[in-house]
């Protein structure tokens, strides 16, 4: 357990050498049980050892310690229909770098797991860093997923991915503890930890991927939440639209639900079209936004008419959930407030209580981010494993 708190410590001063003193005041141990942890952890390559250098002060120098986030590294891995983004850490959580790979439409399974090992092989080179020296690696995909046996069960976007021994494969590649996740649970940890809820005691959250699919990341009780089915959070099949005593009809072929057919990136981009507004494409739809901030009458009522019909499905979810805030992010919510601003004012309408309602400040990054989080969790066990000398 010293050990435990003096590393972390260590990792909280972002590799700045910090004294002995330093490390007791802020662990609360005395400083015989900070030095024997620094000792333990310097014989397990963690630790390294400074003196000030300063000689106008009297008696000994004092000693510095500095954790050597550079003794390993992690990767994060956001797997799409449309990109494979892949994000380089040290074991202080700094990016090296984020390496971005295009996925050609169409692509299946077994094409995807090529690109994979692509973008992270081209991703540790750019970071100068031996595909040897990854301690763990966390990929987040879209679709349900069972973390326990790292098995992707359901991804309507990525033909033939699900059922895909990807992880297997990863791990008997780079020997080293290889996991994977729904990629908005893993947006919302980075959320969590370094996006908009960073700032606050966050012990709920709701973090909203808005793209061409909806999907949430649940934090509760400071904890992710993903259901007894790994299911929780599936905003993008709400049905808010369809007739209640009429039959079902057939899913359609794209696997997309009610509520991303309502307001999702594509059913937005054919709402402006039907108007007559600016409407870029499918892909991008910036110049709908873009428009309506410059006070154009049609986008401005395309903007609304999405705003309402969001605020009604996040609604739903806020009034089981009451959260302490919730982050917006993915493709759309770049409009910023020109969309948030009329989305905060129709949810004023459906929610019983208010809620804060921010935009993502990770962008794309979010999912990367968040598997480079995880990543890093897995790798606190293995620092305190480790065998010395």
């Amino acid at each position: 357990m010293n050990v435990a708190a003096v590393l972390a410590a260590l990792r909280e001063a972002d590799s700045a050498a910090t004294s002995v003193s330093g490390l007791a005041a802020a662990t609360g141990l005395s400083r015989p049980a900070v030095t024997r942890a620094l000792a333990d952890l310097r014989d397990r390559g963690l630790v390294e050892f400074t003196s000030t250098g300063n000689s106008l002060q009297p008696g000994r120098p004092a000693q510095y310690a500095r954790f050597r986030a550079e003794a390993g590294y992690v990767a994060g891995i956001d797997i799409g229909p449309h990109k494979v983004l892949v994000a380089i850490a040290d074991l202080a959580g700094r990016v090296l770098t984020v390496h971005r790979a295009a996925v050609d439409a169409g692509t299946d399974g077994l094409q995807m797991f090529d690109t994979v090992r692509a973008a992270l092989t081209t991703a540790v080179v750019e970071a100068e860093v031996p595909l040897s020296h990854l301690w763990a690696v966390t990929v987040g995909t879209p679709g349900i997923v069972d973390r326990d046996r790292g098995e992707v069960l359901l991804a309507p976007s990525i033909p033939g991915w699900a059922g895909l021994p990807a992880v297997t494969r990863l791990r008997d590649w780079l020997h080293c503890p290889v996991s994977i996740d729904n990629d908005v649970n893993l947006a919302v940890l980075a959320e969590q930890r370094r996006g908009a809820a960073a700032d606050a005691e966050t012990e709920s959250l709701v973090f909203v991927q808005w793209g061409r699919r909806i999907g949430c990341g649940i934090i509760i009780n400071g904890k992710p939440y993903r259901g007894h089915s790994a299911a929780a959070g599936e905003l993008g099949f709400i049905d808010l639209a369809s007739d209640p005593d009429a039959p079902p009809g057939p899913r359609p072929s794209d696997g997309t639900g009610p509520f991303e057919r309502l307001v999702g990136a594509a059913a937005i981009h054919r709402l402006a079209l039907e108007v007559g507004a600016p409407a870029g494409d499918e892909d991008d739809i910036a110049p709908l936004f873009e428009a309506a901030a410059a006070g154009d009458q049609a986008a401005t009522d395309v903007v609304e008419r999405v705003a309402a019909r969001f605020a009604r499905g996040l609604a739903a979810m806020l009034l089981v959930l009451d959260p302490d805030r919730v982050v917006i992010g993915g493709g759309v919510s770049r409009a910023g407030d020109v969309l948030l601003e009329p989305v905060r004012r129709h949810l004023h309408l459906h929610a019983l209580v208010p809620v804060t309602v921010h935009a993502s400040t990770l962008g794309e990054q979010a999912v990367a981010l968040g598997a480079v989080r995880h990543s890093l969790d897995v790798v606190e066990e293995r620092m305190q494993g480790m065998p010395r000398g």
